[in-house]
């Protein structure tokens, strides 16, 4: 047990690097001059004491004392000024560094499996270093209260000295009282975060719906369907279950603090008797006297905050060293493979006898999946929903690993390239990309933000994509930020957002990427716009792999090869023609959707322009 608290303690003090020297050197300086405060406070107080009670020299002798005990008292207060700040700056430090660790971490895990996962969610919040409640930890006042104890043991230390120039025996009498009662300040401490874990679910959930009602994406439905009230009772019922546990724990706390009356009152009252009756007998001096009443209380805690700060630390410590194991940092989980560097040409990808299912799930989505992706060409990928098309794009991205099977880059496994490595070779436009709250140039050149800003590629990625127009009649041009909660702002429509993220990943393949996957890119352009829009890729692609999933036949017709996917695994692939002529489950999707456009039928999404 005190190899584990010696442990913590040693953890805790490690984050004090964050801090960096020069502050460091400072609060610890005063800290053990804060340290030292009390005993210095006993002994001017004693000294004043002690020079009122003579009868020769009253005022010469109690004017220097009292000086001297204000002194101590001034500079107590000093200290604890210039202190505080210099603590808070340092807790900053501490707790920024922690949250970039933990954002890091989140960010650079290989896959994003474990991310959906409600306990690996309930672990980032507790690790997070955000406080939203009293019970929320954060490394930095953790560090810090550690500093305070090493203050508070010089502090004993030197009240235990003064205490000893009377006698010996007050010092182990209150020293382990005040042990006893740090003792049970700890265990209801633990008391209160061991209910806290089993209520962070529902106090996420509620946070979930709070923001939706202040969301104007979600603010669209709540208003429409009247959902504001309906809202506001959920966050209630879900906070309720969240600290209905904790009043109970808090009533059984106040119910305990009578303890403290005993371990606080019952020692204080045995040193400060037996001292008051030596003095009145004329065995001890009256200044030993007033020096153990004043020494006495310094060897108690002032209160349960250092304690708690402690526990709360620890455990926000604690969930980031899980989180560590459940969220693997891609550079550790495989590194490029010696004589395997990227080369100029897009590689030959395999699915190799591929599964893959869910976490939580038995249904295998792919099911000794066998894919060829060749260099260079433009591959259409179909398949009624749930057929897994987008489930294998993930797996291309290394999002995902195969339950069984693998996947190769040129006969090497990705797994064995590192998701790192591999990733900078591809780009993808996802059916539910992102819509950056930055301007309309950043939102293209997130493409490859590791590369400088490329303006050639930047033109002719959004001429490619045709989101030149779109960027011509926006009010600032490409600095115009794409969301109307930024001054100068304006929304863009469905449409005109997917050609900013074709753009985006056109812009990744002009600049080093090999393979472009594009996954039902298009769904809110009409049927003529997205043909012409993938007649520009194809002619634009150069050597680049391009894979394209889209539920319109269409366009994908005009792909050099398309695959049908059907229960996990490739049913029919050939040429548009080919597969026409096989007279299949792709022949008669196909004619279906071409009596659909015949008659007018148009699938696009229809959204309105919003500037």
């Amino acid at each position: 047990m005190l190899a584990h608290l010696v442990a913590d303690r040693i953890a805790l003090l490690k984050r004090l690097r964050s801090v960096g020297p020069g502050l460091l050197s400072g609060l610890v300086l005063l800290t053990v001059a804060g340290g030292l405060i009390p005993a210095a406070t006993a002994l001017t107080f004693a000294a004043l004491v002690g020079g009122v009670a003579r009868d020769v020299g009253v005022a010469g002798v109690a004017t220097t004392a009292l000086l001297a005990y204000l002194t101590v008292l001034l500079l107590g207060h000093l200290l604890g000024t210039v202190r505080e700040p210099l603590s808070y700056l340092a807790q900053m430090r501490i707790d920024g560094d922690h949250r970039a660790q933990v954002s890091r971490l989140a960010a650079m895990s290989a896959t994003i499996g474990a991310l959906e996962r409600a306990d690996v969610q309930v672990l980032i919040r507790q690790a997070r270093a955000d406080p939203e409640s009293f019970m929320d930890g954060t490394p930095g006042p953790g560090a810090l209260a550690q500093l305070d104890v090493i203050g508070r043991v010089i502090g004993i230390v030197g009240s235990s000295a003064v205490l000893a120039a009377y006698a010996w025996w007050p010092v182990p009498l209150l020293v382990l009282s005040a042990a006893a009662l740090y003792g049970l300040i700890q265990l209801e401490g633990r008391d209160w975060r061991r209910v806290w874990r089993g209520v962070l679910m529902p106090g996420m959930r509620a946070d979930v719906w709070a923001q939706a009602l202040v969301s104007p994406s979600e603010g669209k439905e709540i208003r429409v369907f009247g959902l504001a009230g309906w809202a506001v009772e959920r966050i209630q019922q879900y906070m309720r279950a969240a600290f209905d546990p904790m009043w109970s724990v808090g009533r059984q706390v106040l119910a305990r603090q009578w303890w403290q009356v005993p371990l606080v009152f019952g020692p204080l009252s045995v040193a400060y008797l037996a001292v008051t009756a030596d003095a009145v007998r004329g065995q001890a001096p009256v200044a030993i006297a007033a020096a153990v009443f004043a020494a006495a209380m310094g060897i108690f805690p002032a209160d349960a905050h250092q304690a708690h700060l402690t526990i709360n630390a620890l455990t926000c410590l604690r969930a980031f060293d899980r989180l560590r194991e459940e969220l693997p940092e891609a550079s550790t989980v495989g590194n490029a493979v010696a004589g395997h560097a990227p080369r100029a040409a897009a590689p030959l990808i395999r699915f190799e006898d591929v599964r893959f299912a869910y976490p939580g799930t038995g249904r295998q989505v792919l099911d000794h999946l066998d894919l060829e992706i060749r260099p260079g060409e433009l591959l259409g990928i179909v398949g009624l929903n749930g057929a897994g098309k987008s489930t294998l794009i993930k797996l291309l991205a290394s999002l995902y690993e195969p339950t069984s099977g693998r996947i190769t880059a040129d006969g090497v496994d990705v797994a064995e390239i590192g998701p790192v490595a591999w990733r900078r070779r591809i780009s993808i436009v996802f059916q539910d990309f992102v819509r950056y709250h930055l301007s309309a140039a950043d939102n293209v050149v997130l493409g490859n933000a590791l590369a400088p800003r490329d303006e050639d590629a930047l033109a002719a990625a959004a001429r490619d994509a045709g989101l030149d127009e779109v960027v011509a009649r926006l009010p600032l041009g490409w600095d115009t930020p794409l969301a109307r909660s930024r001054t100068g702002g304006v929304d863009l429509s469905g449409g005109q957002w997917q050609q900013v993220v074709l753009a985006r990943a056109l812009y990744s393949v002009r600049t080093g990427a090999q393979v472009l996957v594009l996954d039902e890119p298009t769904a809110h352009l009409d049927v003529r716009t997205e043909f012409d829009v993938f007649g520009r890729l194809a002619a634009h692609k150069g050597d680049a792999t391009v894979v394209l999933i889209s539920h319109r036949l269409s366009t994908v017709r005009q792909a050099d090869r398309i695959v049908l996917l059907s229960d996990g695994r490739i049913a029919e692939a050939g040429s548009h023609e080919e597969l026409m002529a096989l007279g299949g489950q792709y022949a008669a999707m196909f004619t279906i959707q071409a009596e659909r456009f015949n008659r007018g039928y148009d699938d696009r999404i229809e959204e309105e322009e919003l500037w």
